[in-house]
């Protein structure tokens, strides 16, 4: 009965996760039919959002797989150890059971001989007993008596041990029979049992291995599409005593002095700030404040939140390919990091502010680079400094700002987002009318609000053939059908159609004409074709919240940094958006 309830629990089991399995199963093949394809892929191609976007949904729906079947496992894990230990107990019960059959065997040879004499016994007692013979061989009444009781007796003994022998020999044999039949179930039962541990270790390992694999593949395409969002991004900071400031020709708005109009009906994208990390102090924020009547101190408050502390700043610091040199007295006196000409407010918060940023390199006892990577650091000027900023680091000399990273960059784009998020604007404000109010706007920096179509920020820098930053209205339609192809799931040939003359990260790929893309987003609900206008709006953290564009579709309301992520893949050139606060216009 044991073993019956122990099939039942198994039997059960196998009929409550059968379909999981059978699901697991399929899911399992067609993964692997699908990794074993893209593994066949030659990927040189730019892989794209929507790649990314379907490995990413994939990994999620294998994660949602093996997760509940982990946790099933875990729960399962104690019922498998105790139908294992039944199964043992089961096993070791027959054990038994066919020992005691072997001693009963034994017995029951010498009860079998036993059974035959007795039989025999019997067989001869109803053969020849007669009544009359006892009656006239007995003495008296009582002989007589007594031999037909024994008689009686003897018969009824013969006929018990009979029965109970030929009894215990049927037993014996049923006994044999199961024991038999319980081993053979018990060995079916124990190779299920085995069967769906391997299954679960053998799934569970393959949902693993599978995972691993679209984590590497995701890694592997975010990386590629990087060489392409990155080469637009204006990642790396710059600063105003860098490289001379020059305005890319035709990169300003209409009215701006650095104005091509292109004819009507066409789009260009501003953004508010460029080459900056949007960290610490703004250059052309501080000459704003100092041209506004503020303190050095006022604008280093401003910037990152406290005041500079008084430090014994004497000695000596490590200069990358000049050894070590005095701190105040030289390598203070080559930072080339801002024109002198500017106010002197603005040059003494820019010693300070640098002073603070190689202090923790002196105190540690690091060596310092003398490129932007760090800070610019000019030998020329360190030999001769100019007098207004040798006085501003003199003036300053041990002011150091402790317990923040001093970070500061030529222009933010009007928002900063450390030590704290802070708009750069008179009234500390954004909202309507922030660009008038940026101390950056005010100091007039050549970057505060630019439509970026070279390589670089250098006037000279490529332009992959193109001549100003204005997309015509069917190429703007264009990035609205790309980010309508990535938003439904993606595909790796949403790339600059220029990607081929002019390699950005130093890749290539098979970009959509944009007939070809067009048509692809019409296999997707249908494609824009014309735009007739378009306004966007800002959050209070600083960024674009929305552009909304009229369309042949109607009204296409896209988030901020989906449009940024579409118009940097599929604008042709080089043409960009630097920044997550930006603007479109249209003439």
């Amino acid at each position: 009965m044991k073993n019956l309830k122990l099939q039942f629990k198994i039997q059960s089991f196998m009929k409550r996760f059968g379909i999981l399995f059978v699901w697991i199963l399929v899911f399992g093949f067609l993964s692997f039919v699908q990794t074993g394809a893209e593994a066949e892929e030659d990927c040189n191609l730019l892989c794209l959002e929507g790649r990314i976007g379907e490995l990413q949904n994939e990994l999620q729906l294998s994660q949602a797989a093996t997760e509940p079947l982990e946790a099933e496992v875990d729960r399962l894990e104690g019922q498998i150890t105790s139908i294992t230990r039944q199964l043992a107990a089961a096993a070791a019960k027959v054990d038994a059971l066919e020992e005691s059959i072997e001693q009963r065997e034994e017995d029951l040879s010498f009860q079998y001989a036993l059974l035959a004499a007795r039989v025999r016994s019997y067989y001869k007692r109803s053969k020849h007993f007669s009544p009359l013979l006892v009656f006239f061989t007995s003495s008296s009444a009582s002989d007589l008596a007594r031999g037909i009781t024994y008689q009686g007796a003897a018969a009824d003994e013969d006929k018990r041990i009979i029965l109970s022998v030929t009894s215990e020999l049927i037993s014996l044999e049923e006994d044999k029979q199961s024991v038999e039949k319980d081993r053979v179930r018990l060995a079916s039962l124990q190779s299920q049992l085995d069967k769906q541990a391997a299954f679960f270790e053998k799934e569970i390992s393959g949902a693993k291995k599978y995972q691993a694999s679209l984590s590497s593949q995701i890694a592997e395409l975010t990386a590629k599409q990087q060489a392409i969002l990155q080469g637009k991004s204006g990642t790396f900071t710059s600063s105003v005593g860098e490289v001379p400031v020059s305005s890319i020709p035709c990169s300003g708005p209409p009215g701006s002095p650095a104005f091509c109009n292109p004819g009507g009906g066409h789009f260009a994208a501003f953004s508010f700030g460029a080459w900056t990390h949007r960290k610490g102090m703004s250059q052309y924020g501080a000459k704003g404040r100092a041209e506004s009547g503020k303190s050095a101190n006022d604008i280093i408050n401003a910037y990152y939140g406290k005041s500079p502390e008084g430090k014994d700043t004497g000695g000596s610091i490590s200069i990358a390919g000049y050894g070590d040199r005095d701190f105040e007295g030289y390598y203070l006196m080559g930072i080339a990091e801002m024109p002198s000409s500017w106010p002197f407010d603005a040059l003494k918060a820019q010693a300070i502010a640098a002073r603070s940023f190689a202090y923790r390199y002196k105190v540690e006892g690091r060596t310092i680079c003398t490129t932007e990577s760090c800070q610019v650091f000019s030998q020329s000027k360190a030999d001769n400094p100019p007098g207004e900023w040798k006085r501003a680091v003199e003036e300053t000399r041990g002011q150091v700002v402790d317990g923040v990273t001093t970070y500061y960059s030529s222009t933010a784009g009007a928002y900063l987002t450390y030590p704290r998020g802070l708009w750069d604007t008179t009234d500390g404000a954004g909202g309507s009318g922030f660009p008038s109010r940026a101390w950056e706007s005010k100091a007039g920096s050549p970057w505060f609000y630019s439509s970026w179509y070279t390589q670089t920020y250098n006037s000279g820098s490529a332009t992959c053939g193109q001549s100003n930053p204005w997309l015509s209205e069917e190429e703007m339609a264009d990035i609205l059908n790309a980010w309508l192809v990535l938003s439904k799931g993606g595909d790796d040939r949403v790339m600059p159609v220029t990607i081929n003359d002019c390699p950005i990260g130093g890749v290539n790929g098979n970009p959509y004409s944009i007939s070809e893309l067009r048509d692809r987003a019409n296999g997707l609900g249908g494609a824009y074709t014309s735009v007739f206008g378009v306004s966007v709006s800002y959050s209070d953290g600083g960024e674009t919240a929305n552009v909304t564009l009229s369309t042949n579709r109607g009204s296409a309301a896209i988030g901020g940094s989906e449009f940024k992520k579409a118009f940097n893949l599929r604008a042709p050139g080089y043409i960009s958006i630097l920044s997550p606060l930006f603007n479109i216009e249209k003439t």
